[in-house]
């Protein structure tokens, strides 16, 4: 037997139609006993046979079919960062915890040492602003990798989703904006459009219950703040892209 004719149609189509299958089944299961994946168990699937048993059956059904349409698209999300993680998480296992520090270590150190060496050079005047930035950003990133590392080796599931990944997060997002604080010329770069996000961020999304107004009445986007910030968007947006993952994982399991 072909496996086209066994997936569904096989390719993309196919893809697509055995991944919904799977969530809407697990979506069934919640309510319903032997919905996911008994299409040929020798149990088979449950089926409603009263009319109260069909209606909520049904009503269930209905209701998992709007839900996916906010779901699948988390679903692509989220195998497109399992793919990456895996990648990052496979050199994490050759190198060892240790070594993964040690190569940010190693390459943000090569890059202080060169930068602050440019420092010296009469050919090009680069302020010491700038090379103790880079050297504060060394170390935020060398550290947010080691507990990124840490965080993923060390326990399970839970603990790669609610550490891991915002530690990961924090060691791509910190680092420039610890350069910028030190070095005026990368505040366009880096600090305006964060103040411009930041704005954005009061007035579209934390409007709701008057965050917003308890936000700008006790808080200045200045100095320090930038940084912690970025940290308070770096763990949600770890905690998401975890999330999408774990999703991912369920509509197509990894090998």
């Amino acid at each position: 037997m072909s496996t086209r004719s066994r997936s569904g149609g096989g390719g993309f189509v196919g893809a697509v139609r055995a991944d919904i299958q799977r969530l809407h089944g697990a979506w069934m299961e919640i309510v319903f006993p032997r919905q996911r994946g008994r299409g040929h168990s020798v149990m088979g699937k449950w089926k409603p046979e009263t009319l109260p048993q069909k209606i909520g059956y049904h009503g269930w059904s209905v209701l998992g079919i709007l839900g996916l349409f906010a779901l699948y698209p988390l679903t692509v999300i989220g195998l497109g960062t399992r793919y990456y993680a895996a990648k990052l998480d496979s050199t994490r296992t050759r190198l060892g915890i240790v070594g993964v520090t040690g190569v940010a270590l190693l390459g943000w150190g090569l890059l202080t040492l060169a930068w602050g060496a440019m420092s010296y050079m009469e050919q090009v005047a680069i302020p010491i602003d700038s090379v103790l930035a880079v050297a504060a950003a060394s170390g935020v990133a060398t550290v947010s990798t080691a507990l990124a590392a840490t965080t993923s080796k060390v326990g399970g599931r839970g603990t790669t989703v609610g550490l891991a990944y915002p530690f990961a997060m924090t060691a791509l997002f910190l680092p420039p904006v610890v350069a910028a604080l030190v070095t005026p010329s990368l505040h366009p770069y880096v600090l305006d459009p964060s103040y411009d996000f930041a704005v954005w961020v009061l007035d579209n999304v934390l409007f709701v219950g008057g965050v917003s107004e308890y936000l700008r009445s006790n808080f200045t986007l200045e100095g320090a703040a930038y940084a912690a910030m970025w940290v308070g968007i770096s763990f949600p947006l770890g905690w998401f892209l975890g999330g999408v993952v774990t999703l991912a994982n369920l509509v197509r399991p990894s090998e």
